[in-house]
C-alpha cells in the first residue's frame, strides 16, 4: 500500500516546451487524463525552432490546430529557402535551396505541407489546445525527484511560487525535460554519439533599416560568411525584428561575458555589410548543437521524449520534429494500455521504433550542417558523413522495421533511397483523397483514436472487422472503400488512384493502420478465415495476452 498522495493521474508529463505540450495535446485528444509540470513560468519567449516539417503538420492537422498554427505563422508565410552570402549588400551569394517544395510535388504524398512557425508563436497554440482537453498544465512547477515501483511512479513536485512540495502518483511518467534531462540522469541512462558539435550565441535585435538591405529576399535563414563576422540571420517579422546566431568557441576559452552589446552590434553590422546599421539588441541566449541519442528510451514506467532522448544539429529543425513525433507514437500506446485494449508490452515498441529513427535522423541533421557549412561548425572526421537519402525520405519515408508491426522486412533500410509510401507494414500509410458523406478527406484524416481496417465495402475483411469491433474491447474502426455507387463508407475517384493499389494490396485484401497512421499489417487478398486471422493479428500487434 502506498502512502497517500496529493494527486493521482494516469500520466505525468515533465516539461512543457514543444514536445511536452504536444504530448499533452495528443493524450488529451485520446481522452487520457494527465498532468504536465513545467519549471518555467510560461511558454517560450525566444523565436527559435521554427521549422515544422510535413509529418509534424500532418499530426497537428489531425489534432485540429493546423489553421491556428498557420495563423500564428502568417508573418513568415512567404519565407522559403536558405541563402548563403558574403554580406547582404548587393546580390552576391547563392541559394542553398530556394523552395522547400519546388513544383508542388509534395501534394502527391500529403494533404498538408511544411510550416515556418517559431517556437514562441507555436507553443501558445499548443498550450491553448491542450488546456481545453483532459490535461492539467502547471507552469512554474518543478519535478524535484521521483521513485517508481511495479505499479506506478511517485513524483515529488515543487510549486516554485509558494515553494510548497506535493506528491503526484502516476501510472506512467513521460520526461520531456530537455537535453540535460534530470529524469534521464536519475535513471542513469547514458548517451551515444559524437557529442557537442558547435556552440552559438543567439541574439534577438531590432533594426528598421535592415529590411531595406534584405530587399525582397524572403529567406528562412541566411548564412553570412565574412570570416571575421560569420553567422546566421533569421527574420522574425521581415520588418524590424531579427535573430542572429553568432559562433561561440568555448573550446578556445571564449566566455559569454565577451559577447558584449558593443561586440555583437559590430559583428552584426560587419556580417550584414552595413557599417552604420541601426541595431538594438533585445536579448541573447547561448546554445550548443550536439549529436547524442539516449541508450534507451524507457526504464520501467518512465519514458524519454524529445531532447531528453536525442539531441540533433539544428539545421533542418529535425530535433523538435522528431520529438513531437516521439510524443505521437507514445501517446496512442499509453492510451491503448491504460484503456485496457493493449497489453503493457506494447510500450516496449516505443524504444524499438523511435530510437533507430533518432539515430538516423541525428546523423542526417549533422550531415545537413556540413552541407550548409553552418557558422561555427568545424566537424570532426566522420561527423556528418552519412548523406544518404533526401530530406523528404528522412522526414516522411522512415520506417519501423521492428516494433508493433507484422510483415515488415527487418532487413529493409530504415530510411529508403526513394519515396515509396505504398502501404508496406512499418511505413506511414499512403495519402489518398476520399469523399466521406460529401466531405473531402485524406486517408490520413482517418487515423487518430483507433486502429483502422481498410477494405472493399463488401469484403469478408470488412464484415470480420465490424464483428470484432462489436464484440471485443478494442478500438477498431472498419471502413469500406470503393468508387461512387458501390455503397462504400469512403469513396475515391479513380483519377486519384485505386485505393488497393495505393496500399499495395488487391480489391480482396485489407490493410490495418495504427492510430499514428503507420501500417501495422496488410493482407494481399482474401483468406479462408478473415475473422480468425484479424483477431490473431490484433493480439500480436497490441501484445494482448
Amino acid at each position: 500500500m502506498h502512502q497517500k498522495t496529493d494527486h493521482q493521474v494516469p500520466v505525468l508529463v515533465v516539461g512543457g516546451s514543444l514536445v511536452g505540450l504536444s504530448m499533452s495535446l495528443f493524450l488529451g485528444r485520446l481522452g487520457v487524463r494527465h498532468m504536465l509540470v513545467e519549471r518555467h513560468s510560461g511558454t517560450s519567449i525566444h523565436p527559435r525552432g521554427r521549422g515544422n516539417n510535413v509529418r509534424t503538420m500532418e499530426l497537428f492537422r489531425k489534432a485540429g490546430i493546423e489553421s491556428d498554427i498557420k495563423a500564428a505563422a502568417s508573418l513568415l508565410a512567404e519565407n522559403h529557402g536558405i541563402l548563403q552570402a558574403p554580406t547582404l549588400v548587393g546580390d552576391a551569394g547563392e541559394w542553398l535551396f530556394k523552395e522547400i517544395d519546388p513544383g508542388g510535388g509534395l501534394a502527391r504524398f500529403s494533404p498538408t505541407g511544411w510550416c515556418l512557425c517559431s517556437q514562441n508563436d507555436l507553443e501558445p497554440v499548443l498550450r491553448r489546445a491542450a488546456e481545453s482537453l483532459t490535461g492539467e498544465l502547471r507552469y512554474f512547477h518543478e519535478l524535484e525527484s521521483f521513485e517508481q515501483d511495479p505499479e506506478g511512479v511517485t513524483a515529488y513536485v515543487r510549486d516554485r511560487d509558494s515553494d510548497r512540495m506535493y506528491t503526484v502518483r502516476a501510472d506512467y511518467l513521460v520526461a520531456a525535460d530537455g537535453p540535460r534531462s534530470p529524469v534521464r540522469g536519475r535513471l542513469g541512462i547514458g548517451q551515444t554519439g559524437p557529442g557537442d558539435l558547435f556552440a552559438n550565441v543567439s541574439i534577438t535585435f531590432r533594426s528598421k533599416l535592415l529590411a531595406d538591405t534584405v530587399g525582397d529576399r524572403r529567406f528562412i535563414c541566411c548564412y553570412l560568411t565574412d570570416p571575421e563576422a560569420d553567422g546566421a540571420l533569421l527574420p522574425v517579422d521581415n520588418k524590424e525584428r531579427w535573430v542572429f546566431h553568432a559562433p561561440w568557441h568555448p573550446e578556445r576559452g571564449e566566455t559569454l561575458d565577451e559577447f558584449t552589446e558593443e561586440r555583437l552590434t559590430r559583428h552584426i553590422r560587419r556580417a550584414v555589410g552595413v557599417p552604420d546599421l541601426d541595431v538594438e539588441i533585445t536579448g541573447r541566449a547561448s546554445w550548443r548543437a550536439a549529436e547524442r541519442v539516449a541508450e534507451r528510451y524507457a526504464e520501467g514506467r518512465v519514458f524519454l521524449a524529445g531532447d531528453s532522448a536525442h539531441e540533433m544539429s539544428p539545421t533542418g529543425a529535425f530535433g523538435s520534429n522528431t520529438g513531437i513525433q516521439d510524443a505521437h507514437n507514445l501517446a496512442w500506446k499509453l492510451a491503448a494500455v491504460l484503456d485496457g485494449w493493449a497489453g503493457p508490452e506494447l510500450l516496449h515498441s516505443y524504444d524499438t521504433e523511435r530510437r533507430p529513427v533518432a539515430l538516423a535522423t541525428s546523423a542526417r541533421a549533422s550531415a545537413r550542417s556540413v552541407e550548409h557549412s553552418h557558422p561555427g561548425f568545424a566537424p570532426a572526421p566522420g561527423v556528418g558523413a552519412d548523406r544518404r537519402g533526401g530530406i523528404l525520405n528522412i522526414v516522411l519515408g522512415y520506417r519501423y522495421p521492428k516494433g508493433a508491426v507484422l510483415g515488415a522486412d527487418p532487413e529493409q533500410p530504415l530510411v529508403p533511397d526513394g519515396m515509396n509510401l505504398t502501404g508496406q507494414p512499418g511505413s506511414r500509410a499512403p495519402h489518398l483523397w476520399l469523399r466521406r458523406a460529401g466531405d473531402r478527406v485524406s486517408t490520413l484524416d482517418l487515423y487518430e483514436r483507433s486502429l483502422v481496417v481498410l477494405s472493399a465495402p463488401d469484403s469478408p475483411w470488412h464484415l470480420a472487422a465490424r464483428r470484432i469491433a462489436d464484440t471485443e474491447r478494442v478500438r477498431l474502426d472498419a471502413y469500406g472503400i470503393g468508387t461512387a455507387g458501390s455503397g462504400a463508407d469512403l469513396v475515391y475517384d479513380t483519377e486519384d488512384g485505386d485505393w488497393a493499389a495505393a496500399h499495395g494490396t488487391t480489391a480482396g485484401g485489407a490493410v490495418l493502420v495504427r492510430p499514428d497512421g503507420f501500417v501495422a499489417w496488410r493482407s494481399a487478398g482474401a483468406v479462408s478465415d478473415p475473422e480468425g486471422e484479424l483477431r490473431d493479428v490484433l493480439a500480436r500487434v497490441l501484445r494482448r495476452r
